[in-house]
């Protein structure tokens, strides 16, 4: 029998999907199943980008430029110079995804056995990314004690070889919620210009900001051009997951060549996500002003249920829609998988994310799961409701 190669098996499963078909099973015995697993949020996508499909006519689909459409990227770089980021058409190339703009800037600047340093715990596919570039992962463990705030930038000196390329964070952060600070920024700035290393920063989530806080993005910080990639996407931004939509963001022009030729070989993003992105643009303030509301008041929702719950832990999110909580189990794998195939209450059960798949370090994680507040409130308290009573039942 054909061998299948090294690499597909140590590709990671998904910790936010593995527990699908266990959530079916529920589902065909007759229980609902509150989905706080997965980030896809209930918002509904802006009507100006849904439009702009149902009213295009076209008469062949055809590819588009590798770079993206040159109306939408002329448009983008506008949109980003208007929050105060000097980012010009040039500067941007649209991929199929946040996740293609990653590997893109995976391939583009590393070589198999170099390796790429990140705060753990991360957005789990950054794992898959970086075995499917050949890429080592160098964790540098922030903790739950602490928010999850940047470990100090002595921890990241420790680890950087003359293998390490670059560093990667996701700000606001998937999956722990956390929000870098402008001071935070500013020191990964100077390490990497320190060290010739590139920053990258996953910043899909950028809007999603709470409490006053700010958002502080790599490309406007002065001095490291030649150092700093942006990854963004329209999927969390307008409730556009499906569209399949994202960037690569660089100053630096030899390494946006080499993304070109990347995709290139991909040949086009696809055109009508593209249309209904470029027309997402259009979408009015009122519509973000209306989502962040909903989302702190279902951060501020889910915290108060979780803390009611004896031995659970939680740090309140900055950003973005999830948090990380510690649960008083010794394996969340194994009580995720349970609260789907033997438990309900009522009726009705809950899918969460077990956190180890979030941590690249063996064995850390291992009583977390990360937790996505994009159901709305009634439905976070029942699911807390659910995850208190199951707990009482799971550690008889």
């Amino acid at each position: 029998m054909p061998k299948i190669s090294n690499k597909g098996h140590q590709m990671p499963e998904s910790p936010i999907r593995k527990l699908v078909p266990y959530s079916e099973i529920a589902k065909k015995k007759g229980h609902k199943v509150y989905h706080l697993n997965i980030g896809q949020p209930d918002i509904k996508t802006p009507e100006v980008a849904l439009n702009a499909v149902k009213n295009t006519d076209i008469k062949v689909l055809e590819y588009s430029h590798s770079a993206g459409f040159d109306s939408y990227r002329t448009k983008l770089a506008l949109s980003y110079q208007k929050i105060g980021l000097p980012i010009n058409k040039e500067d941007i190339i649209i991929t199929t995804g946040g996740s293609e703009a990653l590997l893109f800037a995976m391939g583009s600047t590393m070589d198999a056995g170099d390796e790429i340093i990140i705060p753990e715990p991360f957005y789990a596919n950054y794992n898959g990314f970086s075995t499917a570039s050949g890429v080592t992962v160098v964790p540098v463990i922030s903790t739950l004690d602490e928010g999850f705030a940047l470990p100090p930038i002595s921890e990241f000196e420790k680890l950087i070889t003359s293998k390490t390329k670059a560093i990667l964070i996701c700000n606001p952060g998937n999956p722990t919620g956390y929000l870098y600070s402008e001071a935070e920024i500013q020191q990964l700035a100077e390490l990497v210009k320190k060290h010739d290393l590139f920053l990258i920063a996953d910043e899909v989530y950028r809007e999603f900001t709470y409490d006053g806080y700010k958002h502080y993005s790599i490309m406007d910080i002065p001095g490291i051009e030649e150092n700093a990639i942006m990854i963004d996407s329209v999927s969390k931004r307008y409730s556009m997951c499906g569209a399949r939509i994202g960037c690569i963001v660089s100053k630096n022009k030899e390494l946006m060549a080499t993304a070109m030729k990347f995709a290139q070989a991909r040949l086009s993003p696809p055109t009508f996500a593209q249309i209904a992105s470029e027309a997402a643009l259009d979408t009015p303030q009122s519509y973000f002003d209306e989502v962040i509301t909903e989302y702190k008041e279902r951060r501020d929702t889910l915290i108060t249920e979780l803390n009611k719950i004896e031995g659970v832990k939680v740090a309140t999110p900055k950003g973005a829609f999830y948090c990380i909580a510690q649960l008083p189990v010794q394996d969340a794998d194994d009580f995720a998988q349970w609260l789907l195939e033997t438990y309900d209450f009522n009726g009705e059960t809950v899918m969460v994310a077990p956190a180890a798949g979030f941590y690249s370090t063996p064995g850390v994680g291992k009583n977390e799961v990360r937790i996505a507040y994009v159901l709305k409130k009634e439905d976070l308290i029942k699911s807390v409701q659910i995850l208190g009573e199951a707990l009482k039942v799971y550690n008889k």
